[in-house]
């Protein structure tokens, strides 16, 4: 193995030349401000929609069960909240937290308020253009709505290939690798173990379609937020008397007033800000792309209900879940620890997640992070199936079932050899394909925006007029000859 991993040194090597530097620019000169943007024009455009209806958006998206033979709002909402709920919400946000100082909490927080907009409008354009599957289940996304509503299947294809890269194969073995390390080091389990365990549960999911994805994300989903919910809510309280104090730093850090301490860059402005930034981007992944397959699989009456509802979940994933993340840190002794000594100058990021919850609950902090680990990134692995699946029926429509049959094998050879494996060069590569794949659906919605806010303008004039539950006419678009009229039939002939 090593005399074949030396062989392809010099080919490992040179991609990594061509890649990094382009991976870096796309996400530090464009994807970064190119995001933030679209977020705030669309926060504008729809006359912040994420304020006027947040209420609303919140009764929806808790009333949203019940489809039939289809998947619910509700599973929906659970199937992209497990893709978005991960092992970032755990390291990813330490990490921002570490770099960044505790002003990157307070950007990260300004990135989640302006993406539940891009979130809205990308889900909305979603149902909009999703077509009816032979197994009961709709399809759609980025890929179908930029195919049929800009009749560009070129770019629809790139698309596809780019999230089937991300999605489909480099993040799953992340994820499976995150979930090894946990079990080995909260209780010794092998990882070869660990992998064979987790691929023999992960196919048992996968093998029974995208229905048996949502029902598994409605299970664990709401279980495993409301449960790391309410350990920080524990963790807040019994330490009520330092969370003034906790905010006062998160805010004054967030524009550079903070102690100028500790981490790589200290409370620098600049720092406070990328970091947070870019782990709100990573986190709540509002414009990514993402979100929107599983978004077109709801059965829904209006297409901006699944809108409202995915745009919470991107509240719950980084209001709440990450915010969790940071309570926990910041209120422990570890943080300050930390700071005074340079024990923290290549800290890992689950490691000072992992440390701030035993200085809080003692050894069962240890456990419950490694459960925790475990939940979060299990879920991220199916739901990642789930939109890796639909955008390869988008690429072999004639072969559809064959196409997903190797995906699904493709998907359990990851997840073994992310339980196993440094997988720099898989990240390295994911991290350029998520950057092109989000790119290209920013460059789609920015054009598509006016149908989404169609939409919503025809959502909101029917519950002016006292429609409890507004049903959506493909009428009110300037072209409802490119909608599917078996998804959406025109009122007059229901």
């Amino acid at each position: 193995m090593e005399a074949l991993a030396s062989l392809f040194a010099p080919l490992r090597d040179g991609m990594y030349a061509v890649m990094t530097p382009i991976s870096d620019f796309i996400w530090s000169y464009i994807l970064v401000y190119l995001l933030l943007g679209a977020g705030l024009l669309f926060t504008i455009l729809t006359r912040g929609m994420q304020f006027r209806l947040f209420g609303h958006m919140a009764r929806v998206t808790i009333s949203a069960r019940g489809a039939g033979e289809g998947v619910s709002g509700f599973q929906a909402f659970a199937t992209s909240l497990a893709a978005r709920v991960g092992t970032g919400n755990l390291a990813g946000v330490a990490i921002a937290l570490w770099v960044g100082g505790p002003g990157a909490i307070f950007w990260m927080w300004m990135t989640a308020l302006v993406g539940f907009a891009t979130a809205f409008v990308e889900s909305t354009l979603a149902q909009v253009y999703k077509h009816r599957n032979e197994d009961g289940v709709f399809r759609g996304g980025p890929a179908y709505y930029i195919e049929r509503s800009l009749g560009w299947r070129w770019l629809g294809s790139l698309f596809a290939i780019f999230l089937l890269i991300a999605y489909g194969l480099a993040f799953n073995a992340a994820q499976s690798n995150t979930i090894a390390q946990g079990m080995s080091g909260a209780f010794g389990i092998p990882d070869w173990l660990t992998g064979l365990v987790l691929v023999g549960v992960v196919a048992l999911v996968i093998y029974g379609g995208l229905k048996s994805v949502a029902r598994t994300a409605e299970l664990i989903v709401p279980f495993m937020a409301i449960a790391y919910l309410l350990v920080a809510l524990w963790i807040l309280f019994a330490n009520i008397t330092a969370v003034p104090d906790m905010l006062a730093l998160i805010v004054k850090s967030a524009f550079g007033f903070g102690p100028a301490v500790g981490g790589a860059a200290g409370y620098a402005i600049k720092a406070a800000m990328e970091n947070g930034i870019k782990r709100g981007l990573f986190s709540n992944e509002a414009g990514m792309g993402s979100a929107p397959n599983a978004a077109a699989q709801a059965t829904v009456k209006h297409p901006a209900a699944q809108g409202l509802v995915q745009s919470f979940g991107v509240f719950v994933d980084t209001l709440v879940i990450c915010t969790c993340t940071a309570v926990v840190i910041l209120l422990s002794g570890v943080y300050e620890r930390l700071l005074s000594t340079s024990a923290g100058d290549s800290i890992e990021g689950i490691k000072l997640t992992q440390d701030a919850m035993v200085d809080h609950l003692g050894g069962f902090g240890e456990i419950f992070i490694a459960i925790a680990i475990l939940l979060f990134a299990f879920t991220s692995i199916i739901a990642n199936f789930s939109f890796a699946a639909v955008n390869v029926e988008y690429l072999f429509r004639h072969h559809a079932r064959k196409a997903v049959q190797i995906l699904r094998l493709a998907v359990l050879g990851m997840v073994m050899i992310g339980a196993l494996a440094n997988l720099e060069f898989v990240w390295r590569f994911a991290d350029l394909s998520m950057g092109l794949m989000a790119t290209t659906n920013l460059f789609a919605i920015l054009i598509l925006a006016p149908v989404a806010l169609r939409v919503l303008r025809d959502y909101e004039r029917q519950r002016r007029e006292g429609v409890a539950e507004p049903v959506f006419d493909p009428k009110v678009l300037k072209r409802p000859e490119l909608v599917d009229a078996d998804v959406w039939p025109p009122k007059d002939v229901r």
